[in-house]
């Protein structure tokens, strides 16, 4: 068995009601559960949350909502894996115990199908106990550099300031789109960026949105690839 968890809980601080305010005239949420049903790949679409509201909405849309969030992992300090391992046992309490679960962001409006079925078959194929997606960083991370309040910018590693780019090492980061995992690996709540193999997206279908300027700027993107 497989699952998909969303986990939605209702306190975005910097884009109040994130997870449900209607992005390209839907809800967000929406985007997440649909793409997990149309991929084929799971037995249930499961939405973690702790507000009712969110809950009737992801309902709704097509997900399954068979319990409650608690308050102590609903704030900004609870983890996204004890999160997916409180949602793995309760499931099981539903007797949906699967063996491969993935934890799907509610914010990813540019998340396909065709994604999460690849990185599945890296989880199945490989060793590691994670997959998720990630892309190269536009510039080398090697010569990034650092301001102070005057203005004044230094090197975060001067060994690097006279290197090429082309001879630095290629760098990638956390999409923060999806995490499949084996079911053991969430609930012995192993790390997830200690543990995991990387699958490749085109850096130009990665967005984050924490803030309202990302929103505007991702809704822009969104209406020009759906054109």
């Amino acid at each position: 068995m497989k699952l998909a968890i969303i986990p939605a809980r209702a306190g975005s601080k910097r884009i109040p009601g994130k997870n449900i305010r209607l992005f390209a005239e839907r809800p967000m949420i929406g985007y997440a559960i649909t793409r997990a049903n149309e991929s084929g790949l799971f037995d249930h679409v499961v939405v973690s949350t702790d507000d009712e509201y969110i809950a009737d909405i992801a309902r709704d849309l097509g997900a399954k909502v068979p319990f409650k969030r608690p308050t102590e992992l609903a704030d900004d300090h609870a983890t996204t894996v004890k999160v997916i391992a409180h949602a793995i046992l309760e499931c099981q309490k539903h007797g949906w115990d699967a063996h491969e679960v993935c934890c799907i962001y509610p914010a990813v409006p540019f998340l396909k199908s065709i994604d999460l079925a690849g990185a599945y078959e890296l989880l199945q194929n490989g060793t590691a106990d994670y997959v998720f997606p990630v892309a190269r960083f536009p510039s080398p991370p090697q010569r990034a550099m650092v301001m102070t309040p005057s203005g004044n910018l230094f090197p975060l590693q001067p060994e690097n300031v006279e290197t090429r780019t082309q001879d630095l090492e290629e760098s990638y980061y956390d999409s923060g789109q999806f995490y499949w995992g084996k079911k053991t690996a969430w609930l012995q709540e192993k790390s997830l960026h200690c543990n995991a193999a990387g699958y490749v997206l085109p850096s130009w279908r990665v967005v984050d949105i924490d803030t309202p300027e990302d929103w505007e700027r991702a809704e822009k993107i969104f209406s020009t690839w759906n054109r």
